[in-house]
């Protein structure tokens, strides 16, 4: 089994590594903390546990075969190399470190020493994130050109914790904290960028609590990432734009909104039914999308005959569908199509409620029933 040091053990100690860790198999046989309320958790979750002051006393415990480091970010940088020079591989949260000259430099002595190095970047594996990125590789929305991620919340008081009362320069507030995962999260699905700009303010803590960020990428798409703690009103959570579409995520950390997408169709009533409209709204097949499973699809209901309305006499049912049509592609009464997300799995660590996304597209758009 994998003999695991832990740095740290406050939040992302305990409550996403430990846990995390305990639930992957691995054996946290080493905890550093100071703090001799937290020393208590630990010897109270990890029964058989070694406790130590830093992370000098930390890499001296025989055998580790991994260091994990949970640690302020502002010695991130410091701490890895001394984990390196150990030659145990080291996993650590994220920042690596305050500046991107210090993480490149980090990354350079990682190489030069032959010791794996890795940074936690959990939220690529939310079930919200795993969405996201199917909806944007099966170019549901078309050629996506704007991306908006938000992470605000309304906390006019800030938390007593070191993220909030340290200076940027030793990793207090939200751009390397936040900021981390929104901009991960839009490199990885829209490639590098090659402009970026910035508004960052600094109302009721020490580093900022409200950054925006405008990322420009190679690819032609624009980022939109915030991330606020003053926001009474909260955006959002994610808005892809495309030319065909657009993909809606408005459901974050217990708050639920169901969305509900629109697309029109060219479709007429079928062969002999007289006094059609022409261009109508159907109610098409419903798209569930898993994030470890692939596409399933499902008819909506429809009417029992399996046969679309006549407009010109109520009540009439149309010439019959040929049976080679798929039941879930025949219109149905009027409505919408509608492409709905199940509810994603509460996130155990943040306290997130569900989500549910919303895809609205125009594929073949008649002027009045454009969606926008």
């Amino acid at each position: 089994m994998t003999r695991v040091g832990l740095a740290g053990y406050g939040f992302a100690g305990r409550d996403i590594h430990a846990r995390w860790m305990r639930e992957a198999g691995l054996d946290v046989v080493a905890v550093s903390t100071r703090d001799d309320q937290r020393s208590a958790a630990a010897r109270s979750d990890l029964p058989g546990v070694e406790v130590v002051a830093g992370l000098d006393e930390l890499l001296a415990v025989d055998d580790l075969d991994l260091v994990v480091l949970a640690t302020p970010s502002g010695g991130h940088a410091a701490q890895v190399r001394q984990v390196l020079d150990t030659g145990v591989p080291c996993v650590v949260d994220k920042p690596l470190a305050v500046d991107s000259a210090s993480a490149a430099e980090v990354v350079r002595h990682a190489e030069a020493v032959g010791v794996p190095l890795t940074v936690f970047q959990n939220r690529r594996y939310d079930p919200s994130a795993v969405t996201l990125r199917g909806v944007v590789a099966a170019g549901l929305v078309g050629q996506p050109f704007r991306f908006e991620m938000r992470w605000e919340r309304w906390r006019p008081v800030p938390k007593d914790r070191w993220r909030e009362n340290a200076p940027a320069a030793e990793g207090g507030g939200l751009l390397l904290d936040l900021h981390s995962h929104l901009v991960d999260a839009a490199v990885t699905m829209f490639g590098r960028v090659e402009r970026v700009a910035a508004t960052l303010a600094s109302r009721t803590t020490v580093a900022e609590d409200d950054a925006f960020v405008l990322a420009t990428h190679t690819s032609g798409v624009v980022s939109h990432l915030s991330a606020t703690s003053v926001a009474a009103a909260p955006g959002p959570r994610v808005r892809l734009l495309g030319r065909e579409g657009a993909y809606v995520l408005a459901d974050f950390e217990g708050r639920s909104t169901r969305g509900r997408a629109r697309r029109t169709s060219t479709r007429t009533t079928a062969a002999g039914c007289t006094g059609a409209p022409g261009p109508r709204p159907y109610r098409g097949p419903s798209m569930s999308r898993r994030p470890t499973s692939t596409a399933r699809w499902r008819p909506r209901s429809t009417p029992r005959t399996g046969r679309p309305r006549c407009p010109s006499t109520p009540g009439t049912p149309c010439t019959p569908w040929p049976s080679s049509t798929p039941r879930a592609c025949r219109p149905a009464r009027g409505g919408s199509s509608r492409w709905s997300l199940p509810r994603a799995e509460p996130d155990p660590v943040q306290g997130e409620g569900s989500r549910r996304g919303s895809i609205r597209s125009s594929r073949t758009p008649s002027p009045s029933r454009v969606t926008t």
